[in-house]
């Protein structure tokens, strides 16, 4: 069964940090698109950042040097740092996969609903 699993979400200060991981089961995450999105409270689900089996990254002009993606292909384990976060920043985030993605990063990202496998969410709320 595929499942991918967020956590590290929290309640953090303005200018604070934070590293969200997204355990993947039941499929390998290196061959996969991973994407990470979220949504804030009364707005539509956006990306954030998007990379490919590759390797390519693309990043939201929001997320652009503050967050940076990586993963564990051993652990099967994406991660998400963000560092400097805002009040704009809270949302639900999510992280998703799919193997099949005809798309570049970039593409991907404003592709939220071509991905296939989902993760439950993670809170993220920035306030002082």
């Amino acid at each position: 069964e595929v499942q991918l699993a967020e956590s590290g979400g929290g309640l953090v200060q303005p200018g604070g940090f934070l590293r969200l991981s997204c355990v993947a089961s039941g499929f390998p995450l290196s061959d996969n698109f991973l994407g990470g999105f979220r949504q804030a409270p009364g707005k539509l689900p956006g990306g954030v950042v998007v990379i490919d089996a590759d390797g390519s990254v693309a990043y939201a002009d929001s997320a652009k040097d503050r967050f940076t993606i990586s993963k564990d292909s051993v652990k099967n384990i994406l991660f998400l740092q963000m560092n400097n976060l805002q009040p704009e920043d809270t949302a639900m985030y999510y992280c998703a996969a799919d193997p099949f993605l005809a798309l570049t990063p970039s593409q991907a990202l404003n592709s939220r609903g071509d991905f296939g496998y989902w993760g439950q969410g993670t809170q993220v709320t920035v306030s002082s």
